[in-house]
């Protein structure tokens, strides 16, 4: 029972972690976030995003690394939703 919660933990938050992965990737292609997927993806990803690019600015205008923070911060979150199961299990 408890590794069954642990790998649905890890995969749900393997897959949002793809998706935004993804979605940085999208940005490199011209008209594929207009896509229907492109779209999905946002309205999936941006909310997660927008705080970490509201705090961390481009640097030299163009260069955008708030996705790799919030890639960062996901792996802590899930390490600490990790340590929560291992002590509530």
């Amino acid at each position: 029972m408890t590794y069954e919660i642990y790998s649905i933990v890890r995969t749900l938050f393997q897959i949002y972690f793809y998706m935004i992965l993804v979605y940085v990737l999208m940005s490199w292609l011209p008209n594929v976030r207009e896509s229907f997927i492109g779209e999905l993806l946002g309205k999936l990803v941006e909310p997660y995003l927008a705080p970490f690019r509201r705090f961390i600015p481009p640097i030299m205008g163009m260069i955008d690394i708030s996705p790799i923070i919030a890639l960062f911060v996901l792996q802590l979150a899930q390490q600490g939703v990790y340590a929560i199961l291992g002590y509530l299990l």
